[in-house]
């Protein structure tokens, strides 16, 4: 979920999720990151999944590795945050090799059971079904909240070799303040909450996973920096905004994606229906005309691994 989701006291929330008005996406905060590093923490394991199925071939064909890339942490130990691998090839980055990465998220916050039990929907697997026949490889940011709903789901994405499942929080709450009217996570509870995530991705049986982070809404000061820190994750963030939160306009979402993507850029979007109804029509559009363009869809693990990142 990112700031652009959330509005003036409303979150976007779901793999599927709910707001009652649209609003303007602003870009990701910005923070510097160390190199990537040769030796990452290892991203917690399932404890129990099915084999994966077979995947058809794709522009990201092997799965995530055994021991996904992270980044070095940063000063004093802070969490280091990744947004985009770093361009190559000087100033112009005429030879910086033409990689994308779509990124989805997946929200869900802690107190809206009532609302799927009432039959929002806070999934959308058509998305996911179309990203499967495209073979367009992706990382979905799950919150842990989401991993508990749709169990089935979870661990049908984390099986799947053409993805990675990150984690997004368990509760979807802010860890930094303000953050369009999310509630707030306690410093002092931030690791658990991420910790907590990843418990509920191994009881869903999600494989797959890689320690990687997104801030619920986009937000984030030094503070939590280094009060994440003892979870030993990657922070993602993104350089492109899709805009599609709350939009239904899929033509306005896929030029804003269009005309934002660079060579090693990392986009942020939402696998929701209620709050994001625009996003799988966008992606029709997006993903043959970035392949026209010459770009091969990739996962963050692949972006962050083979060329450093900012």
């Amino acid at each position: 979920m990112t700031v652009a989701g959330v509005l003036a006291c409303t979150a976007l929330t779901g793999c599927g999720g709910g707001g009652s008005a649209p609003g303007a996406l602003a870009p990701p905060p910005k923070a510097s990151a160390p190199p990537a590093s040769s030796a990452p923490p290892s991203a917690p394991a399932s404890d129990s999944a099915s084999a994966p199925a077979t995947a058809p071939a794709s522009d990201s064909a092997s799965a995530s590795p055994k021991k996904p890339p992270t980044m070095a942490p940063g000063p004093a130990g802070r969490t280091p945050v990744f947004e985009r691998r770093a361009t190559g090839g000087g100033a112009a980055g005429r030879s910086a090799e033409k990689v994308v990465a779509l990124t989805f998220d997946a929200d869900m916050t802690a107190d809206q059971g009532p609302r799927a039990a009432s039959g929002e929907r806070f999934d959308n697997p058509d998305l996911i079904a179309l990203l499967r026949r495209s073979k367009v490889p992706a990382t979905v940011f799950m919150t842990g909240r989401w991993a508990e709903e749709y169990p089935a789901q979870a661990k049908a994405i984390g099986a799947d070799p053409l993805f990675e499942v990150a984690n997004h929080s368990y509760s979807h709450h802010a860890f930094s303040s303000p953050c369009y009217g999310l509630p707030v996570v306690e410093k002092a509870a931030m690791t658990a909450d991420v910790r907590r995530a990843f418990t509920a991705f191994r009881k869903a049986g999600v494989r797959n996973v890689v320690p990687y982070f997104r801030f619920p809404g986009g937000c984030y000061d030094d503070a939590a920096l280094r009060a994440l820190a003892p979870a030993n994750v990657t922070a993602v963030q993104w350089d492109v905004v899709s805009g599609d939160a709350f939009a239904t306009d899929a033509d306005a979402v896929a030029r804003q994606v269009l005309d934002g993507v660079r060579p090693g850029s990392l986009v942020v979007m939402h696998c929701t229906r209620s709050a994001a109804p625009a996003t799988e029509a966008a992606v029709r559009r997006i993903v043959p005309e970035l392949r026209a363009r010459g770009y091969r869809f990739v996962k963050v693990s692949e972006l962050m691994g083979n060329g450093g990142g900012r």
